[in-house]
């Protein structure tokens, strides 16, 4: 079967010899506008740190092994929002549950890798390099901009945090870093500000110099460009309590910003749940499900929908069995989550067992996490290209449509 590229190349070289007329042209014009449609896709990643309780969050009522895992803070089946005859929603997920009817979302089961780390800092590096056990020097974000675009493009990839994340570590684009968008500009005191947004011309033969001026432009440019597209923006779209940086991303969509990756986190290890769980895990899914709920509905607002597909991932899961605080400890598999207006609602992969844990009491993963990435990338973002981001072969999941 040929890939669209092939396709292409296929159609002109038909049409250049005249072998076929009339319908060729149009052919190779609805394949031109595809071709332009996948290379307008927008994917954002979102991190839910400090390793998220998977097993409250898409509940197995249906599944007796899981109340006698979890008899205090195992959530009873009345509390449930339903999906189905086996699985029901967190109760704070009343956002998930809107795009789970609007068939939006797509839920991954038992997502992890082999030998996992039960390290805030190891697993979290695992997933943001995608090379568990080893590491890499660049993210996989970083290695994705670098496959799509093999030389710089000024607001390519962007990472909104306070600080810049491993995962957008690229060997050729400088990630535009940002976190409140009004104030994001090179720091300095305000006496040395003429000289911070001064940029120096070219210099002849010093490629080093024309680097640090390639850098220091595209900085001053994209801090222009997010300050612009914050100002401007306006929605009447209700994100939640916490928005979760979402609408900062949407800002920037809307001003037709260029990049093609958003990388962003609901941070300081929220969901790291050792003590007194329930509420503050229900409170904690609410948030992050009300943002994501909004982002959909606002990218709709936008006429922006079709374009972008949003990520949803925790470094890990959360030990099965309950502790002795009422909370959870370190675990291993997870969920993952899919959501857009082109992902085909539903579940994917297979839910670990609760009856055949490890020794450490932990679900055995089902889905190595880099299928759901290799999905992103081939079935999304550029089809083709996973095997090079990823080093190495991994199958992907039908999840887009």
């Amino acid at each position: 079967m040929m890939n669209r590229r092939q396709m292409l190349t296929r159609l002109a070289s038909m049409t250049g010899a005249g072998l076929v007329a009339g319908a060729i042209p149009s052919l190779f014009q609805q394949a031109l506008a595809a071709d332009a449609a996948v290379n307008d896709r927008i994917l954002v990643i979102f991190e839910m740190s400090g390793g998220n309780d998977g097993l409250n969050t898409i509940v197995p009522y249906a599944d007796d092994a899981y109340y006698k895992l979890r008899p205090t803070i195992g959530i009873k089946q009345k509390q449930l929002l339903k999906l189905d005859e086996h699985f029901g929603f967190n109760p704070g997920l009343l956002g998930f549950q809107r795009l789970w009817q609007d068939g939006k979302l797509a839920i991954v089961h038992g997502a992890g890798y082999a030998q996992p780390s039960f390290s805030h800092f190891t697993s979290m590096a695992y997933w943001h390099t995608a090379a568990p056990n080893s590491g890499d020097e660049y993210g996989w974000c970083g290695r994705l901009a670098d496959t799509l675009a093999p030389e710089p493009r000024p607001n390519f990839l962007v990472n909104i945090d306070t600080t810049q994340s491993l995962a957008v570590r690229s060997r050729v684009h400088t990630p535009v870093v940002f976190d409140e968008p009004d104030r994001f500009r090179r720091l300095g005191l305000n006496q040395e500000r003429a000289m911070l947004d001064y940029v120096s011309k070219p210099v002849a033969g010093n490629a080093t110099l024309d680097y640090l001026e390639q850098v220091a432009r595209s900085a001053n440019e994209a801090s222009a460009l997010v300050r612009e597209a914050w100002a401007k923006y306006k929605t009447p779209i209700d994100y939640g309590i916490v928005p979760a940086q979402l609408p900062k991303v949407a800002s920037c969509i809307a001003a037709g910003l260029p990049a093609r990756i958003y990388y962003l986190a609901y941070r300081n290890n929220a969901f790291d749940t050792h003590v007194q769980q329930p509420d503050l895990h229900q409170r904690l899914l609410s948030y992050v499900a009300d943002a994501i709920h909004g982002f959909q509905r606002d990218l709709e607002r936008l006429g922006q929908a079709d374009r972008v597909a949003l990520l949803v991932f925790s470094e890990f899961g959360r030990r099965a069995p309950e502790n002795n605080n009422l909370g959870t400890d370190h675990g291993t598999a997870n969920n993952m989550f899919m959501v857009g207006s082109k992902v085909r609602g539903g579940h994917y992969g297979t839910l670990p067992s609760l009856t055949a844990l490890d020794d450490g009491d932990n679900l055995a993963y089902t889905t190595d996490f880099r299928r759901i990435y290799a999905t992103a990338i081939d079935g999304w973002l550029q089809p083709g290209t996973a095997a090079k981001v990823l080093k190495g072969e991994f199958e992907t999941l039908p999840i887009f449509s």
